[in-house]
């Protein structure tokens, strides 16, 4: 099992929650500092760094208008690291592509990112969440099919090589599509997905060989959405799988660690307007019923509201002594059946440097050795271009 370093660069320096109505989309920017956040993008990306060199994997990903997440170029990151890492596999999680005007520069961003970085891109397309379609003005209705639309078109520009193309779909019309660079992985870099867990979806992502991520759900939900992939796979010559994000903190002591843990789950207590979390059309009346019901999902809301214990059982949080996580990745794994990577958001809200550094080099050094061997789900082995 492969195991990625992951925040969100947040910045948490604004007034009290119950001062403001939401942390995303409307917050104004007079609140933001830009020497401090200079500060923060450059510890950050030293946090990264240091991940690569203790032997972790990493993953970054972007938001728009949110104080979760500064990363709002994750490309420009991903290319930051690509140059400044050694051996990490770089895990975009993802191109919000649904959003973006144009695929064929996607296709080309990553193909740049991947030669930089000798063939260690892993490449994430997302719809992107519910509150982006308004900072970016997309129908919601249309993102789902903008998603694979845009997921085609990179694909075909990636894996030709004889010139120029023409291509014609429902949003984009191109002419003369001949990328250069061409990536460094051959055929291309694989494809994750993460952002949708509407069944129709699942089945296109496995029925395509493509990974699918899931993010803090319980190990019950985990578990179906697991399940439903592996029904469906199809190998499609690159190594599909599964992956998983949790929250996660080790630390000396439990104490210790589920206070490093209650400092990232601010991640899970920010504040969205509700106008914001589910605009008409971005899921289906049949996801929304599910949802209510709470037959194959629960809303997000009631999860992230209820207390650590509670995120700790159901593998949500995991934190604990090197011991302790060790035990609680063994029994997540095997809860849901298996899967292939652990994305860990490492780092959230006031995490100290001095901390987040502690969690990294413990995970690295006293966990990590004692995870690896557990068995893939679905995917085959993937070896890395710097070895």
């Amino acid at each position: 099992m492969d195991c990625y370093y992951f925040t969100e660069m947040p910045y948490p320096h604004i007034p009290p929650h119950d001062e403001i109505s939401s942390m995303r989309v409307t917050l104004p920017n007079r609140l933001f500092d830009p020497k401090l956040g200079h500060q923060l993008y450059n510890r950050y990306l030293d946090e990264f760094c240091l991940a690569d060199e203790m032997g972790l994997d990493l993953m970054v990903n972007e938001h728009r208008s949110s104080v979760v997440c500064m990363d709002v170029a994750a490309p420009l990151s991903l290319a930051i690291l690509a140059r400044q890492t050694k051996r990490a596999r770089l895990l975009i999680l993802g191109n919000s592509i649904a959003n973006r005007d144009d695929p064929v520069r996607v296709a080309e961003e990553m193909a740049m990112v991947d030669c930089i970085s000798g063939g260690r891109l892993e490449c994430g397309m997302v719809r992107g969440v519910t509150y982006e379609v308004f900072p970016s003005g997309t129908n919601p209705t249309q993102t789902n099919e903008r998603l694979w639309e845009g997921i085609d078109l990179v694909r075909k520009a990636w894996l030709s090589h004889d010139g120029d193309f023409n291509y014609e779909g429902k949003f984009w019309h191109r002419r003369n599509v001949n990328i250069w660079p061409r990536p460094y992985q051959q055929p291309c870099p694989r494809i994750w997905i993460t952002g949708t867990n509407d069944r129709e979806n699942i089945k296109k992502v496995a029925a395509e060989g493509h990974v699918f991520a899931t993010f803090l759900t319980p190990h019950s939900v985990t578990r179906q959405l697991f399940d439903l992939y592996r029904e469906n796979y199809v190998d499609n010559g690159l190594p599909g799988g599964l992956a998983f994000m949790p929250l996660v903190y080790v630390a000396d002591t439990d104490e210790e660690a589920m206070k490093g843990a209650d400092e990232i789950a601010w991640y899970m207590r920010t504040k969205a307007a509700p106008q914001f979390k589910n605009p008409p059309g971005y899921v289906s009346v049949d996801f929304n019923v599910q949802a209510l019901r709470g037959t194959f999902t629960k809303a997000s809301d009631n999860i992230r509201a209820q207390g650590l214990d509670y995120l700790r059982d159901q593998g949500v949080v995991i934190a604990g002594t090197p011991d302790s996580v060790v035990k609680q990745i063994r029994r997540l794994h095997e809860l849901t059946g298996g899967f292939d990577h652990l994305l860990m958001m490492m780092q959230c809200g006031f995490l100290s440097h001095e901390k987040t550094v502690n969690n990294i080099k413990l995970f690295a050094r006293e966990v990590y050795p004692r995870v690896r061997d557990l068995a893939p789900s679905v995917s085959r082995a993937w070896s890395r271009a710097a070895e």
